[in-house]
């Protein structure tokens, strides 16, 4: 708890599109000018951000030789050859050469030159860092434009990089680069739906037929084997999404995977829900949609009831392969198999722990959440296999989480809003099918009084959002303030934002430390220019 009071970026605000200081020349003048003049009580340092592709490339350059030196020093011990000791000196000589080019290249005079309209500015307060970042700073709304900096391990350095005019092209090339994903993957969902209806498959594929001769194999290649297919194209997708989340542009990791995880949810309810209804039972009143939108709700109820037994052979196959592929961790395992006979053989092994993929286990979980949903109406019968599906998934990434995977940056509950927004849409699709349920039961008063349920949702969830939302995208005021005077009577106001105005150096990528043969290193855990140094 004490961890997440004492955050520094709480203390933090990012600026971007900083202008020139018209007077020296430099982005880190023009901020620290400006914070100085405008926040003079409560200013306390800034960070720029650097173009350091050339600095990271040494220093990656920087810790290969490195590594490669202490082999060489291991194979010279055991051997007590002059060829290795001429290896060894060489190598010595290429990692001085790169050790000194790296600590003139991060310089405080070449950084200069590198520098990026970025900023991490600190200020004395949270109450301060609140309110910078929730007001405009400049007369003109395209200049130093100000946000609550994220976690400092949390940051996409490469991201913010990104010129903010080509953001909102990204944005856009990310939304269409998903939806045409999302449509092209159509066609394997359509074959896998041939595959679950054995009378369209003997169609389309006469050789089919033979299945027929082998006792228990249709019902094997009819009911299981789609489920397996259709979970094996989905393994691939989060991961696909996540990478277009990155191309976005986002400030953290943590907003990319939220993307990813609002994209992934899309394409699973479009791809694994819609159109296995579409694909499995309408495909040929598929025009129906358009000619009478009015009867939508009757056919999805109709199609959701022909497809209840496709969708228990998914949460069966969700949660017998799924979960035990979790636990395995059958790809890390291939990959560290395939690395130690290959490029890996005879290194010492570095464990690899990965923080927990939210972008592939929420959205997975939520089509489950809706699925039954849904099904509560049409089929309870499946609320049995939902329920055993929940109780072995909280048990296996419960031990996930406490034990295999590692906590690389803390969101404070981020995600909650798109896991609440997912239940929102199930809970609309579920009344929905009510709607269509009653009418083909010819029940049209019953159809009518669910109608005013479904405003009513509409309605609740629109007070959420009015309510709970904004808690998670700003920091309150009051809470800043009260966590403040907690810290000042406590005397530790000081040492916290102190702590803060280094936090951000210490994980930019490209002023990472070497120690240098000729010179101790200089300490860049302190901010390169504060207010003293102007």
């Amino acid at each position: 708890m004490g961890e997440l009071r004492h955050r520094a970026d709480q203390f933090t605000v990012l600026v971007r599109q900083v202008p020139l200081c018209p007077e020296h020349n430099t982005r880190g003048c023009a901020v620290d000018h400006f914070f100085s003049k405008h926040h003079r009580f409560s200013y306390h340092s800034y960070q720029m951000l650097y173009d350091g592709k050339d600095l990271e490339y040494l220093l990656g350059k920087h810790k290969k030789l490195k590594k490669e030196l202490e082999d060489k020093r291991h194979t010279d011990m055991l051997s007590n050859g002059s060829q290795e000791h001429k290896q060894i000196s060489t190598s010595e000589e290429k990692l001085r050469e790169i050790t000194n080019m790296i600590c003139h290249l991060q310089s405080e005079t070449m950084l200069r030159e590198k520098e990026l309209p970025v900023a991490f500015v600190t200020f004395k307060s949270r109450r301060s860092a609140a309110l910078a970042a929730q007001t405009q700073q400049h007369s003109n709304p395209l200049e130093l434009i100000t946000e609550m900096a994220p976690e400092p391990r949390d940051v996409s350095w490469r991201n913010l990089a990104i010129p903010q005019k080509l953001l909102p092209l990204n944005k856009i090339g990310v939304i269409l680069a998903a939806a045409l994903l999302t449509i092209f993957f159509a066609i394997p969902v359509t074959a896998v739906q041939g595959i679950a209806k054995y009378e369209k498959l003997k169609k389309w594929f006469p050789p089919a037929m033979a299945i027929e001769f082998i006792p228990g194999l249709s019902s094997v290649v009819t009911g299981y084997l789609p489920s397996a297919i259709l979970k094996g194209f989905m393994y691939i997708i989060p991961f696909a999404m996540l990478g277009m989340a990155y191309l976005g542009g986002s400030i953290s990791k943590s907003n990319e995977e939220i993307k990813a995880c609002n994209m992934v949810f899309y394409f699973l309810m479009g791809n694994v829900f819609f159109l296995s209804l579409i694909s499995g039972s309408l495909l040929d009143e598929i025009g129906e949609y358009l000619t009478h939108p009015r009867d939508i709700p009757s056919h999805l109820a109709a199609a959701v009831s022909a497809q209840a037994e496709f969708f228990m052979t998914y949460i069966l196959t969700d949660g017998l392969s799924g979960f035990s592929l979790e636990i395995l961790q059958l790809g890390l395992v291939l990959f560290d198999i395939m690395r130690s006979c290959t490029y890996g053989r005879g290194k010492e092994r570095t464990p690899y722990l990965f923080s927990f993929p939210y972008f592939r286990v929420i959205p997975t979980v939520s089509l489950s959440i809706m699925i039954g949903m849904i099904y509560a109406v049409v089929a309870p019968l499946m609320l049995p296999f939902l329920v055993g599906y929940f109780c072995l998934g909280y048990i296996v990434y419960f031990n996930q989480m406490e034990d295999v995977y590692e906590t690389t940056y803390d969101t404070c509950g981020r995600f909650w809003p798109s896991i609440h927004h997912y239940i929102f849409v199930s809970t609309i699709l579920m009344q929905i099918t009510m709607v269509g349920l009653f009418g083909l039961k010819s029940k049209p008063s019953a159809a009518i009084a669910t109608v005013p349920l479904i405003l009513i949702t509409i309605a609740y969830n629109e007070y959420c959002k009015i309510r709970f939302l904004p808690s998670f995208k700003h920091f309150p005021i009051q809470t800043a303030v009260e966590i403040d005077e907690e810290d000042e009577k406590n005397g530790e106001m000081g040492t916290h934002y102190g702590d803060a105005a280094t936090a951000y150096n210490r994980h930019q990528p490209c002023l990472e430390r070497v120690i240098s043969s000729a010179e101790a290193p200089t300490n860049l855990s302190q901010p390169l220019l504060g207010t003293e140094s102007i």
